[in-house]
């Protein structure tokens, strides 16, 4: 008999899996349409040009060209302001 109890009997312990979130193509990179630049939970950083957020706050590329990250100083309702960041594609020149 025994003198312990067995391990792994705890019906909890399930774990979900990670959502990888975060900055997936960094400033000066290369990018083509529809690739994924960021995966965010809330509007952490803001589309600009060339640039579309998903339902679920993803912003990824509507251009091929050049990713780039911006600060901007945004006007909220109660009159306050706060430094917000922006990205934005530039289209890549063609010589």
């Amino acid at each position: 008999m025994s003198k312990t109890k067995q391990g792994g009997s705890s019906r909890l312990g399930r774990d979900s899996a990670a959502q990888r979130l975060g900055i997936k193509i960094y400033d000066g990179q290369k990018v083509k349409v529809g690739e994924i630049i960021i995966r965010q939970r809330g509007t952490k950083y803001l589309s600009g040009r060339n640039v579309k957020m998903g339902s679920d706050d993803t912003i990824y590329a509507m251009r091929d060209g050049v990713v780039r990250f911006s600060t901007k100083l945004k006007k909220l309702f109660n009159g306050s302001q706060r430094l917000s960041k922006v990205v934005r594609v530039d289209p890549v020149r063609k010589t």
